[in-house]
């Protein structure tokens, strides 16, 4: 990590000693295991942000399915019968 930097991260006592035991049961240090951590919930927020706005782009360009389509759709899911996925308008 030679373009690596240093923060400081308050954590709550019990949280702390999950890391710790965590850091041993793996052999890497807590640093290691924080900085991991970080950056995957770095790269699910950036996905999410990012579908977010993907949705939101298709629904300025009309891209939407009908309320009671996707109602319907969503209903039977898990039902043995489902609906296809409603497509866009």
């Amino acid at each position: 990590m030679a373009d690596s930097t240093t923060i400081t991260v308050r954590l709550d006592k019990s949280v702390k000693k999950r890391l710790e035991a965590a850091a041993a049961r793996v052999r890497r240090s807590k640093s290691f295991l924080a900085a991991e951590a970080i950056e995957e919930y770095l790269a699910v927020q950036d996905w999410q942000v990012g579908a977010i706005n993907q949705g939101i782009a298709a629904a300025d360009r009309g891209e939407t399915a009908p309320h009671q389509k996707v109602k319907a759709w969503a209903a039977s899911l898990g039902t043995g019968k489902e609906l296809l996925r409603p497509k866009s308008r």
